[in-house]
């Protein structure tokens, strides 16, 4: 008698990172977007290396010169390289992103998930106390922030990060919410797993799609809302070589020497713009739905 063998099928076969990797890869906007944060990635490990003059030295002879094959942004006010400037303000541009979303993410998760996984008056605390930050438009609470703790790239970082908590918190407890009412999750409790192991082994990686989906909305906001700290003055200080403090110093030679304002203006918004498609796939591929 012959043997019959069930092939198993290719998805039970391929891990799943893999299946969604190449799903991110058939999808336009991911890639498109994917390559802007690689460059920016690339562009702030090699900015030593890549950029062709030293960002800081003062060179008053060259000041304001136009784009040419000797400086292909031109110069600025005070004869400093643009496209130097630019490449190294990827390093900053990342690390405000990166530590203003840790910030977010990190307590606002932790806050979403105890309140949706807690008891009721856990939850009614947890809620009240997002109410009051959300009670505040998003810009002012950063300038309250930043006015208590004194204007700095720092304190700039941290106060964004702060005013961006609210919106993880409600979102992951929606979603908590949503999933430990599934079969699954009552499955483990009755199996007798502890509370924490259901909250952070099986609740969280079943909320964590909308969470990164959000996360690659909210992050190029931030880093947004912290260059227009630098354009008022209250974040990073000269002579860092940080996109919006270089467009508050050169905003007065707008119609004189256009140059100094379209290059960091225009490193923003193709930053900007590229985490921001690259969201938009990211949610292609991680909706349930589509």
């Amino acid at each position: 008698m012959s043997t019959v063998v069930l092939e198993e099928p290719i998805v039970a076969i391929i891990p799943r990172w893999r299946v969604m990797a190449g799903k991110l890869l058939r999808n336009r906007a991911a890639v498109v977007g994917g390559s802007v944060v690689l460059a920016l990635l690339l562009l702030a490990a090699f900015a030593a290396w890549i950029a062709p003059y030293d960002p800081f030295k003062i060179n008053p002879v060259q000041r304001l010169k136009p784009p040419s094959f000797q400086h292909w942004f031109g110069t600025d006010e005070v004869g400093r390289d643009l496209l130097s400037r630019i490449i190294f303000g990827t390093r900053y541009f990342l690390l405000i992103c990166l530590i203003t979303a840790s910030i977010s993410a990190t307590i606002g998760t932790l806050l979403g998930l105890i309140a949706g996984a807690g008891s009721a008056l856990t939850d009614s605390i947890i809620m009240r106390i997002i109410d009051i930050l959300l009670a505040f438009p998003y810009i002012l609470l950063v300038l309250v922030v930043v006015a208590i703790l004194g204007p700095s790239l720092w304190t700039g970082m941290a106060a964004v990060g702060i005013a961006g908590i609210p919106g993880y918190a409600r979102l992951v407890r929606s979603s908590v919410l949503t999933v430990k009412r599934e079969d699954y999750v009552t499955s483990a409790r009755a199996l007798g797993a502890s509370d924490a192991e259901i909250l952070f082994g099986t609740v969280l990686p079943n909320v964590m799609s909308p969470l990164i989906v959000y996360l690659a909305f909210a992050t190029p906001l931030s880093a947004l809302i912290a260059s227009a700290l630098s354009f008022a003055g209250l974040g990073t200080q000269p002579p860092a070589p940080e996109w919006g403090a270089m467009l508050v110093n050169s905003r007065t030679y707008l119609f004189s020497a256009w140059w100094a304002v379209a290059a960091p203006g225009m490193a923003l918004f193709i930053s900007i713009f590229g985490m921001n498609i690259l969201g938009n796939g990211l949610r292609d591929v991680l909706d349930p739905r589509s």
